[in-house]
């Protein structure tokens, strides 16, 4: 059987990298790292799942330092700890605002997207040490000096 992270969230998902596949990398966390991941889905992805009534998909989880790396991610990324997941549903802004009243979080990210929506949500959560950080990432346009 599947170990599960709590009801709906399993460890296989959470740790799936098309990344780490394709380089061959094994992704698999030690048991403190795993003991991280059920604390933020059983503090924040399933009581969300649940106030929303809908799956929630993790699109990214734990990475360890050799997928984060490859993937461009910094060596000190929450990812890599198993305190973090990017999330995409139905309505990725009303999960973000679900998660943002409703629960403790150490940051909560809307994404890129747009003003209406992220194309996805980065919600990390530590056990008792928590920031309650909101922020935005967004994607600016680098134009080239050179003329054509």
């Amino acid at each position: 059987m599947e170990e599960r992270l709590s009801e709906h969230f399993s460890l296989k998902e959470f740790c799936l990298s098309q990344t780490a596949v394709r380089h061959g990398i094994n992704n698999v966390p030690n048991e403190l790292t795993i003991a991280k991941m059920k604390a933020l889905a059983v503090n924040v992805l399933e009581p969300a799942r649940n106030i929303l009534g809908r799956p929630i998909r993790v699109s990214s989880g734990f990475r360890c330092i050799k997928v984060n790396r490859l993937i461009g991610g910094a060596d000190s990324s929450q990812h890599t700890k198993g305190e973090a997941g990017d999330l995409t549903c139905d309505d990725n802004a009303e999960l973000f605002s679900i998660i943002y009243h409703n629960f403790e979080f150490d940051q909560l990210i809307w994404e890129f997207g747009d003003d209406s929506e992220p194309a996805w949500v980065h919600v990390s959560f530590r056990e008792g040490k928590n920031r309650k950080e909101v922020l935005r990432a967004v994607r600016r346009l680098v134009t080239s000096q050179r003329k054509f």
